[in-house]
């Protein structure tokens, strides 16, 4: 088991110093000794477990902008929050967030708890998030590991376990270093240093203020950590999904059933999701052209969507204006809408 080393103040000392000096301007960040808004702190940190900081920041500003308090956005209709959320990633955390926002509502009078034990106890809070507001929101000494932190511990003591199998040692080294001084800014000095200097490819060693504390950086070959285990191949799964007009600029959308994948999420007809595209079992009668097909990525397969087009007026859907649909559908819908509406 690898030590912690004895000069952990002087390593406090130089990573602290770079982050006052450095740090990068976040639109969610307070600058100058002011503690921010625990809300602002939790709506970025569940934004940024599916997604980079320059992709999530347009969604944060126009989620504060409409939703300004956690009670607000408690208040908030489903549809509305699932429609602002799309394009973040997986919908569930979309849930998650209604749910934890009017459990503060209703449980805590709109105020959010100030230990990492209270923040665990609301729904859809896990250790990570927990710590991150506990840290960053309340001051409180909590031991903050995303995947940046992961990265710079596993170079700083080089560490030799792969990845997953690193990770409890990762949070012991990381938690080793952990203080009551500063603790929220420490947490975000560590992680703004994985994501700009410690980098996963080309590590900027340069302008880095820990390589004098680096095992990585002293063996000459930063590049080689963190050591990582083969990934096991993405499955592919193929459906069909069919994009049925009304000749009217209407475009025929479905509620997605509230559990699964894009759960409550709106959504086109669509086949089911498996080893071969299946379309026997069309939404409406209608003649179906083939319109050609799109491809999506989810975190646990790959997905090729067959798409048809075809008109009618039929059937139980939700008639929507097109322009309207390509802004509330999740990804993967609106490239087949654009795919369809293009044939």
């Amino acid at each position: 088991m690898l030590s912690v080393p004895a000069d952990v103040p002087d390593l406090r000392a130089a990573l602290l110093g770079w982050y006052d000096a450095h740090a990068r301007p976040l639109v969610w960040r307070v600058t100058g000794g002011a503690r921010p808004d625990p809300y602002w702190v939790w709506l970025s940190e569940v934004m940024l477990q599916q997604t980079t900081t320059v992709h999530a920041a347009p969604y944060f500003e126009a989620f504060t902008a409409r939703w300004p308090t956690v009670s607000d956005l408690a208040a908030a209709d489903d549809a509305d929050v699932m429609a602002a959320w799309a394009g973040l990633g997986y919908y569930a955390r979309a849930r998650n967030l209604l749910a934890c926002a009017r459990a503060v509502a209703r449980e805590h009078g709109g105020v959010f708890p100030d230990t990492e034990a209270g923040l665990l106890a609301l729904p859809g809070v896990g250790p990570y998030t927990a710590a991150a507001v506990a840290a960053i929101a309340f001051g409180r000494p909590a031991n903050v590991v995303d995947g940046n932190v992961e990265r710079v511990m596993a170079r700083l003591f080089a560490v030799e376990t792969p990845l997953p199998a690193a990770r409890p040692e990762l949070r012991r080294l990381a938690a080793a270093l952990v203080a009551d001084d500063r603790p929220g800014d420490w947490a975000q000095a560590l992680m703004d240093l994985g994501a700009t200097v410690c980098r996963p490819g080309r590590p900027l060693c340069h302008a880095c203020p820990l390589t004098a504390h680096c095992a990585a950086f002293a063996s000459g070959n930063p590049e080689r950590w963190p050591l990582k285990a083969p990934k096991p191949e993405r499955p592919r799964r193929h459906g069909v999904v069919w994009v049925l007009r009304d000749g009217q600029g209407l475009v025929a959308l479905v509620r997605r059933p509230d559990k699964g994948l894009l759960g409550g999420m709106l959504g086109l007809p669509t086949s089911d999701w498996g080893p071969a595209p299946d379309d026997r079992s069309p939404p409406a009668a209608a003649d179906w052209r083939d319109a050609g097909g799109v491809e999506h990525v989810f975190t646990h397969f790959s997905l090729t969507l067959s798409v048809r087009t075809g008109e009618g007026a039929d059937g139980d859907f939700l008639w929507t204006p097109a322009d309207e649909a390509r802004s509330s559908l999740p990804t993967v819908f609106r490239k087949a809408l654009e795919r369809g509406l293009a044939a």
